[in-house]
């Protein structure tokens, strides 16, 4: 492990900051395991006013959990710490957590720094989604985005195994008009392939 400079920050994406589209320039993304932790649908709030067409909608996010014998795929990200402030406004509703030395293991074989982090769901918002709060479709559809760009259909597929609730969360479909602020455009062959993952858990739609 290595020292941070003054000026930079690290910290583990395992959603939508897995996603290089969502990531201020200039950062680099290092794809790995984490150990010790599980990716979970346990994040409801409601968008906050003046957030566009997220003001006072209500969704799930994801969450992780500590969990001993977990290890879920994302991305280390190396950031400058000029940017801190506007990925903590991001992740308002979420807590920055130490990680320990050894819990990330890169694919590359790359050295990492010493000091890193994650963002946890705050305790009055780790609850399991539900009709008032779902899953957006758009924001699905990002993370899922970046694992495929970082490990192809095995890293979709990972991604479907390595995450709890999909039994009991419903989806909102918004694809066509998103309510996520960093909605993406899929391939129509990625929309399909991520459509029939989530008809394989029997993921549930709202009808709204």
């Amino acid at each position: 492990m290595t020292d941070l400079t003054q000026d930079q920050i690290c910290y583990f994406g395992y959603g939508s900051l897995v996603n290089e589209e969502t990531l201020p320039a200039g950062t680099t993304v290092v794809a790995g395991q984490l150990s010790g932790w599980k990716r979970e649908w346990r994040g409801c709030s409601k968008g906050k006013e003046g957030n566009g067409r997220m003001s006072g909608v209500g969704v799930c996010a994801l969450g992780v959990r500590r969990e001993e014998g977990s290890v879920i795929r994302g991305a280390m990200v190396l950031d400058t710490k000029a940017n801190l402030p506007a990925l903590d406004k991001r992740e308002w509703h979420y807590n920055r957590k130490s990680l320990s030395d050894d819990s990330f293991v890169p694919d590359c074989g790359r050295q990492m720094p010493s000091d890193t982090f994650l963002y946890q769901v705050q305790d009055q918002y780790a609850h399991w989604g539900n009709d008032e709060h779902p899953i957006l479709q758009s924001y699905v559809d990002c993370v899922m985005a970046g694992f495929h760009r970082l490990w192809g259909h095995e890293g979709l597929l990972h991604f479907m195994e390595t995450t709890d609730g999909w039994d009991r969360v419903p989806i909102l479909n918004d694809r066509t008009e998103p309510f996520y602020p960093r909605a993406i455009v899929l391939s129509k062959e990625l929309a399909a392939t991520i459509d029939d993952l989530l008809k394989s858990v029997n993921a549930q739609y709202l009808n709204r």
